[in-house]
């Protein structure tokens, strides 16, 4: 019998994974910061969508609803409908007779000594609380008359400020000026301050020397005092916001990119780059920036809110955000003003503000351990 030779078992290629792919892999094992990766989700998602459905502006105000406690039960309430409905007749200079409501809609008759003018409606439109007025009956010849309309049904969950805007939409825009703010700002940091460290970390010599001195006569500068200067030169406008701190944020993140850089200069992939002829710029740009991002993204996530904090200090000042616009940190600094008697113009704000907090730790150390060259 001859013996059947048996063909070789071919092997699929093995695929390599990439740096960028096994921190990918890596970041989704971390449970925690998956988990605040969908509460910042969730948070933008409050913020910038949650106004184009919610039925109140962030600047509208309710006169009969100043300072209202949190309710998920609609306003306003039945035991006060008469007393504001009495109010309006007044102001229209007709007694109140009888009234009555039911559902969704009342019914009032109004009395005058003489007939009575059609346009009273307006003053009973007037209140938050009705609307649609229009009379039904006249009655005694005119001095009486039955007058119907509806009764306005607002929900309030979070509770209204002292100028009667509800704090739900305020809260919206408010996180959309302070995660603008933060990123924008963090951005132009980032940017900055990355490119400037890692250049003057590896070139080294006189030209660190110099750079360094630079970036310490601007730690020199008061603050206030630079962004005072560029409100007189530029005006205020949203934009000098995170202009103003990015510009000066970028500092620390300068530092800590050149001490990161100094340390990784000697590195044998470094030198190894270096004997095969690539330019400073590519090895800073391929090997010694890339090396650096696991300190950086923490500090990112400490720069965010910190730059929030700065950005309600100056619209506290009244170099910031102007009213009626608002902010997370204007909102909570309004709110400390009156916590004794209106917790929950603080409450809210801060627990917002604290969940974004958190949550960009939690993602920062996610990305840390992810990205550390250590890991890899």
């Amino acid at each position: 019998m001859s013996e059947q030779k048996s063909s070789p078992v071919t092997q699929a290629p093995v695929q390599g994974l990439s740096l960028w792919m096994m921190a990918r892999r890596r970041f989704l094992r971390n449970k925690a910061a998956m988990f605040s990766l969908f509460v910042l989700i969730a948070v933008a998602v409050f913020s910038f969508g949650g106004t184009w459905v919610y039925p109140h502006a962030y600047d509208q105000i309710f006169d009969s609803y100043v300072a209202i406690p949190p309710s998920l039960e609609p306003y306003p309430k039945e035991d006060t409908l008469h007393q504001v409905m009495q109010d309006a007749a007044e102001h229209g200079h007709v007694s109140l007779a009888d009234f009555s409501v039911t559902g969704s809609t009342y019914t009032a008759k109004v009395t005058s000594d003489k007939a009575i003018d059609p346009r009273v409606t307006r003053y009973l439109d007037r209140p938050d609380e009705f609307d649609g007025a229009a009379i039904k009956e006249t009655l005694d010849g005119g001095n009486s008359a039955i007058v119907t309309g509806t009764v306005n049904r607002q929900y309030f969950p979070f509770g209204t400020d002292r100028n009667g805007r509800d704090l739900m939409p305020r809260i919206m825009v408010g996180g959309q000026v302070s995660i603008t703010v933060g990123i924008l700002a963090t951005l132009v940091s980032l940017v900055i301050g990355v490119v400037y460290g890692a250049v003057s970390g590896y070139i080294g010599g006189r030209t660190d020397n110099v750079m360094m001195r630079f970036v310490e006569i601007l730690y020199s500068l008061p603050f206030m005092f630079f962004v005072i200067m560029l409100v007189v030169f530029f005006g205020r406008h949203f934009v000098l916001i995170f202009v103003a701190i990015g510009a000066i944020q970028w500092l620390d993140m300068a530092r800590i990119v050149r001490g990161q850089t100094l340390s990784l200069k000697r590195r044998e992939f470094v030198e190894a780059a270096h004997a095969m002829g690539l330019s400073n710029w590519q090895i800073i740009k391929r090997h010694v920036i890339p090396n650096t991002i696991g300190p950086v993204v923490v500090f990112v996530t400490v720069l965010v809110p910190q730059v929030i904090l700065l950005e309600s200090f100056l619209s506290f000042l009244g170099l910031g955000v102007q009213e009626p616009m608002t902010s997370w940190g204007t909102l909570i600094a309004e709110g400390t003003t009156g916590m004794q008697f209106v917790p929950w113009l603080l409450i809210y704000p801060s627990i917002f503000f604290v969940v974004t907090l958190f949550a960009l730790n939690f993602v920062g150390d996610g990305l840390r351990d992810a990205l550390d060259p250590k890991d890899r």
